[in-house]
């Protein structure tokens, strides 16, 4: 059988994440959510299984990251019978799809979560028109509840971090950790919780805990003196930990460079937090560059219910934990401090102010003085990120220029909005009072 994994509207109640990467790239516990789903159904690599169905201005940037998937290709629907799942489902665990002749479709919470169809029925999938096109094929198919969630927030992907991270693990499976590891370190808790990879380097007077949950070290992962990692927790091939504190509920990408403290959060690759700070509860993506003591909150005051402002409404969350979400390529100063629930767009440039920056930060914007202010120019923020990404030996393609262009321009009026409240804020602040003033 073959697989298609599309996305539905709820695509943009994911950004800033999903501004730069389709759903399926989402990473919730040790792997994305399309592997998850390829996983569930027993696919297996190479074009002539995997598909997937996006927004047009993300497909040119997919082909190059992951060339054995076909995308956005009516004629590779038209060859057969393929399973089409939405790619914010997250199927339950154990899950056995026992596919059999003839459409159905798999429901979670009473919505469709996959269909199993035809040529005829697939060839009329769009990437604009997927919501309609699973309701019309779930009024003429009969299906089950099929269990598993759905994935509507970027909260949603933190907060279960922790036992995604628990339940990879189980279902992975493979060698464990050797006699080399064991003696570099020191272990507390059950040695059948760690899986390090044979490559992965381990200095001497460093601490992994698995007393909570698993540890997994992936190829070439470098562990420096003074780090403490605590399961559940998942680190990434060529990632690299400098004197750093991992509590818990954990997933670093590959090629990062962490230090400090980091608590129930996902960084997604190739991003750098070097140096001192707190990050909790948050999602990070990649080529991110968190400079020396950025810290974020994650708990408000009053341990009230966090909000967090997505294109700059504010979405109430519903738990209390809630840190912050940073797109792609964005970089903060020395010393700066995010507030409980804040959301960073792409291509961003945070300095510090000495006070907590603001909560809304569009695309493509800064933040000076502790205000949200037009950013440098695109072909300047482009030539950073072609420094930033040779650095580590990768380029940054006219592909990426293309979709940043367009994000540019679709996140235009998002930034107007934004600059016009900092405005009014700005005019509030100074306004000097008609009547009942003090005269001195």
């Amino acid at each position: 059988m073959r697989l298609c994994l599309v996305e539905d509207m709820g695509a943009g109640g994911l950004e800033p994440l999903t501004l730069t990467r389709p759903v399926h790239e989402l990473l919730l516990g040790a792997s994305s959510l399309g592997s998850k789903l390829e996983r569930a159904f027993g696919i297996g690599p190479g074009p002539n299984r995997r598909a997937c169905l996006i927004r047009p201005h993300l497909s040119n940037v997919v082909r190059e990251r992951d060339p054995h998937r076909v995308v956005n290709d009516r004629d590779w629907m038209a060859r057969g019978p393929v399973i089409v799942a939405n790619s914010r489902w997250v199927p339950p665990s154990g899950f056995e799809p026992l596919i059999g002749p003839g459409a159905w479709v798999g429901r979670c919470e009473g919505q469709p979560a996959f269909a199993v169809v035809g040529p005829e029925d697939a060839v009329g999938l769009e990437p604009t028109g997927v919501d309609d096109w699973f309701d019309r094929v779930a009024a003429r198919y009969t299906g089950n509840d099929v269990g598993g969630e759905w994935i509507t927030r970027p909260w949603d992907l933190v907060s279960r971090n922790g036992a995604y991270l628990t339940r990879d693990f189980k279902e992975a499976g493979g060698p464990s950790v050797s006699n080399r590891h064991l003696t570099a370190m020191a272990l507390v808790g059950p040695s059948n919780r760690l899986r390090i990879h044979e490559t992965a380097k381990i200095d001497p007077y460093t601490v992994l805990d698995t007393t909570n949950g698993p540890i997994v070290l992936g190829a070439n992962a470098w562990v420096q003196s003074f780090t403490r990692i605590e399961g559940p927790c998942a680190i990434g091939a060529e990632t690299q930990l400098f004197r750093a504190n991992l509590r818990g509920s954990v997933t670093i990408g590959p090629n990062c460079r962490i230090g400090g403290e980091v608590e129930a959060a996902i960084v997604h690759g190739f991003s750098n937090k070097y140096h001192e700070g707190f990050l909790g509860h948050a999602y990070v993506g990649q080529w991110v560059n968190l400079g020396a003591i950025t810290s974020n909150s994650d708990l408000r005051n009053d341990y009230g219910e966090v909000s967090v402002p997505l294109r700059g409404d504010p979405i109430p969350t519903g738990q209390t934990k809630v840190g912050c979400f940073i797109g792609d390529h964005t970089r903060t100063g020395m010393g700066s401090l995010l507030n409980t629930g804040t959301s960073v767009g792409v291509m961003c440039n945070l300095l510090p102010a000495g006070l907590l920056l603001p909560k809304h930060i569009p695309s493509f914007t800064a933040v000076m003085y502790g205000r949200v202010a037009p950013g440098f120019s695109i072909e300047r923020l482009f030539e950073t990120a072609e420094v930033v990404m040779g650095r580590r030996g990768q380029t940054f393609s006219e592909a990426e220029r293309q979709l940043y262009s367009s994000l540019y321009d679709q996140t235009r009026l998002e930034r107007e909005r934004a600059f016009h409240r900092e405005k009014e804020r700005h005019a509030d602040e100074w306004a000097i009072p008609s009547r009942g003033a003090s005269r001195g």
